[in-house]
């Protein structure tokens, strides 16, 4: 194929891709009721982890935009129609890369894109149930003094959630990456093992990046992040592919 039939594939995959976002999308805004019922959850003093550890959250979300309102409903039904269609997402891009690649490559890859779809599901509900709660608990109960009242704005909310859920979500992606590198020869399990502390120094920065600069809520996300590191040592396997071509 010439570049442009390359780039005419590559049209075709962005545009589905879009397309199954937008659906999705549309579906969740009608759904307005439901889909906030869920995205406030995590701030209502009924959540399970609150009544579990014995936590008092009182979150009084207020507005103070006059549009703010129909955008937040605008981008949380594109955020979560994302998550929906996710799966399909990585299939439209495994469809574009598989005619490049060879048979060998092709398992490879596929098994990885599998893994993607499953740990971004699992980083999303460690987001939502553990690491966004927890959040939402220091904050809410902390203050500089007792003439201070937390009065927490809409996007300020939205803006919490979508870092703690989606881009946690994201993040767990990590080892099905290092599973691909690891197949095709570039890292191997005794550098992820060298290199553990400066892996857990650099899972201490990504974690005070996501999430908002205080300590608690920085080590509730580095434990499952530097969990995942762990994890992507047990996925390293040995470099099928030189494996196979040296045999031949």
């Amino acid at each position: 194929m010439s570049f442009w039939d390359h780039l005419e594939v590559l049209r075709g995959t962005l545009f589905r891709s879009i397309l199954y976002v937008c659906l999705a999308a549309v579906v969740c805004f009608s759904l307005k009721d439901l889909m906030f019922k869920v995205v406030f959850y995590p701030a209502d003093a009924d959540f399970f982890l609150y009544r579990f550890l014995h936590w008092k959250v009182n979150v009084n979300l207020i507005n103070t935009d006059v549009v703010a309102q129909f955008f937040v409903h605008l981008k949380v039904a594109c955020l979560v129609g994302l998550v929906l269609v996710f799966p399909l997402v990585i299939w439209e891009i495994w469809k574009f890369i598989a005619p490049a690649l060879y048979e060998k490559e092709k398992k490879i890859v596929r098994g990885a894109f599998i893994l993607a779809s499953v740990l971004f599901y699992l980083g999303v509900a460690c987001g939502y149930f553990f690491v966004l709660p927890v959040c939402l608990q220091f904050f809410m109960n902390y203050s500089v003094g007792e003439n201070v009242t937390n009065m927490i704005n809409l996007n300020s909310y939205i803006s919490l959630f979508i870092s703690m859920v989606f881009m946690i979500g994201l993040v767990f992606e990590f080892p099905s990456v290092i599973a691909v590198l690891s197949r095709f020869g570039v890292v191997t399990k005794d550098i992820l093992r060298k290199y553990r502390k400066h892996a857990f120094v650099v899972v201490l920065i990504l974690a005070a990046l996501i999430t908002p600069a205080d300590p608690l809520s920085m080590f509730v996300l580095a434990i499952p992040l530097y969990g995942l590191y762990e994890f992507s040592i047990t996925q390293c396997k040995n470099p099928v592919l030189e494996k196979e071509e040296d045999e031949e």
